[in-house]
């Protein structure tokens, strides 16, 4: 049966391939009652998954490479014994039958009695244990699922693989990062969640916000992902499925069109340059940012390095991430953002942070490196002499308050005199900077700018603050507006106040990225863009294609419009 699912559009273009179910642990799953004749076959059905998932695993370490660390076997191994152990073989059976509840709701009770029991543990390592069995527990969840691998034969360069989950975190994204996936599809998220940000940086079509592609997708189905319209088609007819190839072709040759722009220098029409950066989460990003010319890395996510991992990286990990991306920009700037945790993005990938009353309101970014001025100071050390190798910034997120940037400065202090104790060089110089997310910082700017160097625009915190919507919640994705009076003023007060001051100013969220506000931001004075690698050379095309005395009397107007319908209409001649 063929159907269409809407959602929220997060990343560009499109895609059509096989759905790939990727359960999770953690998402309920359905619970309803067995008839007394069929608890015997539920509890084969049971049986039988269990049985497919140590086949899985022990499919997955005969594929081991030689030389490989030691520590893949085991991770396999250990998988294997938590899959034996009764408490996960035999228990949940009893339950089957006891109870007579499906398969899928029998073992995620007894994985969340079992993890109850972890957390009791005062050991450490013992306790972070509990993410084993979880996703022991996935890999049986998605073989009750029915999922099956298709033959790496059927697969071309235009029908992969896409991912269909209920939700993934963003340090879910960060391991399908290493995998070459068509597209992803979830039914939770919003627009801008950190989740659908990574997404964007893999210049793969996705889709969130679908709310019930999870239950209504069997694996293996064929689907078709437009990420410019977020509509996703399941087993598309003869011919729709021939239009979407002729679209996707059209959208590769313009693709190898914009390829030609990227040793053209970013300017006017009228002559005037435009900066433009991109935005990382890892080291391993960076033959995107040289494929695409970029002038420099404008944010460098390096709480990435923290997710998906059960202990922290140390000093010398982060050093040499950091020295990675400085060296391989050969002199160009990197912006390197300090830790951002919190809300949605949590060490451990730990349920914790969700248990808080408001997690974006909470103990996250610069709150929570303060909190904890060890790990703080073992970050600062790293940054600063990873600036030894490369024009290296540091940026501070989320400040509120200008006791923040002092108590950070002090820190900063604190990890030079550490690094001239070991006699380690660093950059003397090396630049501080703040990220201009929260109202509060933009309408107090003039104190910020007194004890920073340069700043950078987070619109997608700020227009969450402004107006008070959880970025990561589809059901008020539609009150997310970057056009909003409010959202408009701040942004264009502080690029006005930075350029008045004489203090270098960028924008980083995802606005920087979004072709149709360009021209607005150039309107208003905006001249360093920073995104991702895959949406930079469309960005440099319309900054190619725009002339800045043209723009700039309109796009004032955009910002003196009351009514939504007047600036939308202002945009679009904007853009004609």
């Amino acid at each position: 049966m063929n159907f269409v699912l809407h959602g929220h559009a997060v990343s560009g273009g499109i895609t059509i391939g096989y759905a790939h179910l990727v359960a999770s642990a953690r998402m309920e799953v359905g619970h309803y009652e067995v008839p007394e004749e069929d608890v015997e076959s539920e509890v084969k059905r049971f049986d039988a998954a269990l049985r497919r998932a140590r086949e899985d695993l022990e499919g997955l370490k005969a594929q081991i490479p030689a030389g490989a660390p030691a520590e893949f076997a085991a991770f396999l191994d250990l998988h294997r014994m938590i899959l034996e152990d009764t408490s996960l073989s035999e228990a949940p059976r009893e339950l089957i039958r006891s109870r007579r509840c499906n398969a899928e709701w029998a073992l995620v009770q007894q994985m969340e009695k079992l993890s109850e029991r972890f957390d009791e543990i005062d050991d450490a390592y013992l306790r972070e244990r509990k993410a084993d069995i979880q996703q022991a527990v996935e890999r049986v969840l998605k073989a009750l699922m029915g999922a099956h691998a298709l033959p790496e034969a059927a697969l071309t360069e235009e029908e992969r693989l896409i991912v269909v989950a209920h939700d993934l975190s963003p340090a879910d994204m960060i391991l399908f990062k290493r995998h070459h996936f068509g597209g992803f599809v979830t039914d939770l998220g919003g627009v801008t969640s950190h989740t659908a940000i990574v997404a964007r940086s893999l210049g793969i079509p996705a889709i969130v916000g679908l709310h019930h592609a999870f239950q209504a997708i069997s694996e293996g189905e064929l689907l078709i992902v437009d990420g410019q319209r977020g509509v996703l088609i399941v087993n598309p007819d003869p011919l729709v499925l021939a239009e979407y190839r002729l679209r996707q072709s059209q959208i590769g040759e313009e693709r190898q069109r914009l390829k030609l722009l990227k040793s053209t220098a970013a300017a006017t029409r009228d002559g005037t340059p435009v900066e433009l950066y991109a935005n990382i989460e890892l080291p391993e990003d960076m033959p995107e940012v040289l494929e695409a010319g970029a002038q420099g890395v404008g944010l460098f996510r390096t709480e990435f390095l923290f997710l998906g991992r059960a202990d922290l990286p140390g000093e010398e990990e982060q050093f040499e991430a950091y020295r990675r991306v400085a060296e391989a920009m050969e002199g160009r700037p990197v912006v390197l953002r300090t830790l951002d945790l919190g809300a949605d993005k949590a060490i451990n990938d730990s349920d914790e942070v969700h248990t808080k009353p408001n997690p974006a309101m909470g103990l996250r970014a610069i709150r929570f490196c303060l909190a904890e001025p060890q790990m703080f100071l073992t970050q600062l050390r790293a940054i600063l002499r990873a600036s030894h190798y490369g024009r290296v910034r540091m940026l501070l997120p989320m400040v509120a308050h200008v006791h923040e940037i002092e108590q950070t400065l002090a820190l900063i202090r604190q990890a030079k005199q550490q690094l001239d104790e070991r006699g380690q060089p660093y950059d003397r110089g090396v630049e501080v900077g703040g990220m201009i997310e929260i109202p509060a910082a933009a309408l107090a700017l003039p104190i910020f700018m007194r004890r920073l160097n340069f700043l950078s625009i987070g619109t997608n915190d700020l227009i969450q603050y402004t107006l008070a919507i959880d970025r990561t919640d589809d059901a008020v994705a539609h009150l997310y507006d970057p056009l909003h009076p409010a959202v408009l003023s701040l942004v264009a007060g502080t690029i006005q106040t930075a350029t008045r001051g004489g203090m270098p100013v960028a924008v980083c969220g995802e606005m920087a990225g979004d072709l149709q506000l360009t021209r607005l931001l150039l309107g208003i004075g905006l001249r360093n863009f920073s995104m991702h690698p895959s949406q930079l050379l469309p960005i440099k095309d319309r900054i190619l294609r725009t002339n800045l005395g043209e723009v700039q009397t309109l796009a004032q107007r955009v910002l003196r419009a009351a009514d939504p319908v007047k600036t939308r209409e202002l945009l679009a001649q904007l853009n004609a």
